[in-house]
């Protein structure tokens, strides 16, 4: 059977994608699914400017690459470590997409790909040993401490930027991203792949067939909120004659953070965040703040608000609940927002009128906001066992240019898309089949530095859903920046954060619950965290953003 994972199975063009089930209270990506969304690719005339005056050299033929294909004369063959599709029954090798930039650049792949859930436990210690002859390998996570750029086993690629005018005009007009990019040594050693930033995210979603029946306009404060929440509670919204099957709000666990922590001033999502001057924080640390937090889930909860089963809901769960037209409240990645609760309603006939919408966030003493995730994703490397350095940060340099990404978010005209006489796109009937596309290799993330869009998204969406999300970019707010890590730093956060965040997570819980008293025990849980070495953290983590700050400002 084909395994499909959370949202490729949903989205009919199948872009993978990461979801945050939940970076949760330690404000760490789980390594879940979510939706498809635009990268930040930044000025386009930005990134064209910057490729035109980019500094082009020939190779040991004699060849003058220029950023457009091909990538060499001399054809050749090029070692890829990556790894397979979550889609079982999907070849990523063999995906048209992926041959068509392969053979547009001239060159041949030779695979070597590891399964999709176990590719960290395989193919980490092939690379973390050096024991490989491949060309380029996608690294299994972001590098986040430089284990493998300490270990020399990637090659500088900044020293070969002569060969990368597309990676260096996109680098010029993303400095964030760039910034994010550098390591500790100043040297720049992956390409990655781009997720959405701003678009398709978490957000607070009603049954707006549930508020007309209520007669109010979607809360904007945690006040009004509440309010609603008890009136869907005391009455038979569903109109079944059983005014006690009703659960006011379905939202897991790990999306209360991003659901109410902002109303507080709080980044819970990421877990560390910095004030205006750049004094950085970490936000369950926050004595005042956290606390009333605290105290607002646990009054829900002791009113019968929160269900005293939420900490065990998934995904599937809510969605029963939502098609048994059981509950008025949601909080999801916006994906789900027309593609997952709207149309298992029994009424919706594909009006935002009969839907789950999306809005606003809450707001508390704080203007409420909504974390956005972070545009790195999947990032690739050249080895340094490579013999053929050149062609390697080549083909890389080609498949992240502008016409790639054409073709990892669309596909091939007149196979997988056609072009309307006003130059919009649809997708064919082919292209409308999931099962299809995945075949065909779109968003090759597996094995590709490839970016997500929001153009192809808004296709696949409601008209009503792609219009929210774009009225919803305001409210979206940078998450805590990838940093690289040295070494002494890895081991200190390596040794004390694991632990600080397994408190966090069962104290949290044990708050809202009432199994903790926030007058007897919140004080010794601050304390504890003391204990467990948390302003070392924060003094690294302090260092860190200073850094990047640094980074950026060089950028």
């Amino acid at each position: 059977m084909m395994r499909k994972r959370f949202l490729s199975t949903m989205t009919a063009l199948g872009i993978c994608v990461s979801l945050l089930a939940g970076c949760g209270a330690s404000g760490a990506d789980n390594g879940t699914e979510a939706p498809t969304g635009t990268a930040a690719i930044a000025d386009t005339a930005k990134v064209d400017s910057a490729i035109e005056n980019a500094t082009a050299v020939e190779d040991s033929s004699g060849y003058l690459y220029t950023g457009e294909a091909p990538i060499t004369l001399d054809g050749g063959t090029l070692k890829i470590l990556a790894q397979e599709s979550n889609y079982t029954n999907v070849d990523i090798s063999k995906a048209p997409i992926v041959l068509k930039v392969f053979e547009e650049a001239g060159v041949e792949p030779e695979w070597q790909l590891f399964d999709y859930d176990d590719y960290e436990k395989e193919a980490g210690p092939i690379i973390s040993s050096g024991d490989t002859d491949a060309d380029i390998i996608k690294i299994p996570d972001n590098d986040p401490n430089q284990v493998y750029i300490k270990s020399g086993l990637f090659v500088p690629l900044d020293e070969f930027f002569d060969y990368m005018p597309n990676y260096t005009g996109w680098l010029s007009a993303n400095p964030v991203e760039k910034a994010e990019l550098t390591a500790e040594d100043g040297h720049i050693y992956y390409v990655p792949g781009l997720n959405v930033g701003d678009d398709y995210q978490p957000c607070l979603m009603y049954n707006r067939v549930w508020l007309d029946k209520a007669g109010v306009e979607a809360p904007s404060t945690l006040d009004d909120f509440v309010e609603l929440l008890r009136y869907y509670k005391e009455n038979d919204m569903n109109d079944n004659g059983n005014p006690d099957d009703e659960i006011p709000m379905c939202v897991m666990k790990e999306f209360l953070p991003y659901m109410f922590g902002p109303a507080f001033g709080l980044d819970l999502v990421s877990g560390f965040q910095a004030d205006e001057s750049g004094k950085v924080e970490y936000a369950y640390a926050d004595a005042e703040n956290y606390r009333k937090y605290l105290e607002f889930l646990n009054g829900l909860y002791e009113e019968g608000l929160i269900d005293p089963d939420y900490a065990s809901w998934d995904r599937d769960m809510v969605i029963d609940f939502i098609s048994e037209d059981k509950t008025g409240v949601a909080f999801d990645f916006s994906w789900a927002m027309s593609m997952m609760y709207s149309n298992v309603l029994p009424y919706y006939d594909g009006t935002a009128a009969t839907a789950f919408v999306g809005v606003a966030p809450l707001s508390g003493d704080t203007q409420g906001f909504y974390v956005g995730r972070n545009a790195l994703s999947g990032m690739f490397g050249v080895s340094t066992n490579s013999d053929q350095i050149e062609l390697a940060v080549k083909f890389l340099d080609y498949a992240m240019s502008d016409h790639c990404q054409d073709y990892y978010q669309w596909g091939i005209e007149g196979e997988s898309y056609i072009v309307n006489s006003d130059g919009s796109r649809e997708y064919t009937e082919k292209g409308n089949d999931n099962d299809w596309l995945q075949a065909f290799g779109i968003n090759p993330a597996f094995v590709l530095p490839a970016a997500q869009s929001v153009e192809a998204t808004d296709i696949l969406v409601a008209d009503w859903h792609a219009g929210i999300n774009r009225e919803l970019r305001q409210y979206i707010k940078d998450p805590w920046p990838e940093i690289y890590a040295t070494s002494k730093e890895s081991d200190t956060v390596n040794l004390y954060l694991p632990d600080i965040q397994t408190k966090v997570d069962e104290s949290a819980l044990g708050f809202i619950t009432g199994e903790l008293d926030l007058d007897t025990d919140f004080d010794a849980y601050i304390s504890d965290l003391e204990d467990m070495h948390i302003d070392e953290i924060i003094e690294i983590r302090q260092a860190q953003y200073d850094r990047y700050l640094k980074a950026l400002d060089r950028s």
